[in-house]
């Protein structure tokens, strides 16, 4: 799908709905120093062009005694149609798993998983992603602390 056109104030609209997206269009019309009913319209094409993707709350895991998170490289056995669709469905109904990336390089797949500790993390690891979807190769790297967590996406100032 092709980029569209935005202007400085869509720009605008977006940075601060990426910061605070519960802010309420009149504060968010403030902000951005539009009226209500021009920042509603905006905000409402960028939701019908695809900007804007969805909303969601952002939870905080170790508040939720998810307090181990791993990146883990896979590399398939097979490399065949039926095998990397039977991956990305064992991988999509898999709640461990909250982002998996296909890679270019020696390794297939990226998987950013998060678990209650190294327990719950050998069990996935053995259990499901070993046993079950067709896995040759893992290779497992542990957050220690997370310098920058994901803020929005870079916008083209």
């Amino acid at each position: 799908m092709p980029a569209i056109e935005l202007d400085r104030t869509d720009l605008q609209l977006l940075a601060e709905l990426q910061r605070s997206g519960r802010q309420t269009n009149a504060e968010l019309a403030e902000r951005v120093h539009l009226s209500a009913s021009a920042c509603l319209r905006r905000v409402q094409r960028l939701e019908r062009e695809g900007v804007i993707a969805g909303y969601r709350a952002e939870v905080d895991p170790d508040r939720l005694g998810l307090g181990l998170q791993a990146f883990v490289r896979v590399q398939l056995a097979r490399h065949d149609a039926d095998a990397i669709t039977a991956f990305g469905e064992f991988v999509n109904a898999w709640d461990e798993v909250v982002a998996c990336h296909a890679l270019t390089g020696d390794m297939d797949y990226l998987l950013q998983i998060v678990v209650k500790d190294l327990d719950h993390f050998s069990h996935f690891l053995l259990d499901r992603l070993l046993n079950q979807a067709g896995v040759a190769d893992v290779n497992s790297s542990f957050v220690l602390r997370t310098v920058k967590a994901f803020r929005g996406m870079p916008l083209p100032w």
